[in-house]
């Protein structure tokens, strides 16, 4: 009997050895394309446009200071800080949250956090429906199409053609660093300052100006305090606490 019951446990060792050897690897999207929608509805989610100040007006004492800045900041040219800026143009998930690994103290692996890596690429789903509004309702003139000066990075024509207010990485930047800064406690000073120096990236860049990036991070507060209300994106946060601690831990 006992040699029988042995027999059983190693045949079930094997079998559960061979289904981890043999379990596919996590596919993900490879572009807006077949990129995954948000967890909210248009009817569910915030609208920007409707608890977002307008930027601010010509001539204001708000609009010199954005303009100075971006002025000032052309200076950053060639820098650390410009070519740091330049890499946060990044924004497409899954790659884009690798910008927070040096905060979290571990790789942002995909493979080994598909639910983390889902959830985060979900709210860029929810970023757009939720910003879109303020974006195509004000339609602010980007710094560099305002008064065209040097950039980090080669703009697209579309982006000129896009409104500056709000910043969307900069809402993006600080949703992440919202969620991940839950997820990992103690890493929580990193983790908040990156994402702040992830929307100060695009004031350094000469593609939005501060303004902008300070209606971001509005926005980005907004998506979180909404999701954490959704029940689909609370069951993907429960999950992801675990693969990113399972990550942290060595596992």
């Amino acid at each position: 009997m006992r040699k029988s019951a042995q027999a059983v446990a190693a045949v079930a060792i094997l079998i559960s050895l061979s289904a981890c050897a043999t379990a596919p690897a996590p596919v993900f999207w490879e572009g807006f394309r077949d990129h995954p929608h948000g967890y909210l509805t248009k009817g569910d989610a915030p609208d920007a446009s409707a608890f977002l100040p307008p930027p601010p007006e010509a001539g204001s004492l708000r609009q010199q200071a954005d303009v100075e800045t971006y002025r000032a900041t052309r200076a950053l040219e060639g820098s650390d800080r410009w070519r740091q800026a330049a890499s946060d143009n990044e924004i497409e998930t899954p790659s884009a949250p690798r910008v927070f690994d040096e905060a979290l103290g571990v790789a942002f692996d995909p493979a080994r956090m598909p639910s983390l890596t889902l959830l985060l690429g979900r709210m860029l789903g929810d970023l757009e429906t939720i910003q879109t509004p303020a974006k195509q309702g004000y339609f602010r003139p980007r710094p560099f199409v305002a008064e065209p000066a040097a950039t980090c990075f080669p703009p697209e024509p579309w982006l000129g053609r896009s409104g500056s207010y709000p910043s969307g990485h900069a809402a993006m930047g600080w949703a992440w660093a919202l969620i991940l800064s839950e997820l990992a406690p103690d890493r929580a000073d990193a983790i908040l300052a990156r994402g702040l120096a992830y929307g100060e990236s695009r004031v350094i860049c000469g593609v939005h100006y501060a303004s902008d990036v300070e209606a971001g991070r509005l926005v980005g507060a907004a998506m979180v305090a909404r999701l954490k209300a959704d029940p689909t994106f609370q069951r993907d946060f429960i999950e992801a606490r675990k693969e990113l601690a399972s990550a942290r831990a060595g596992d």
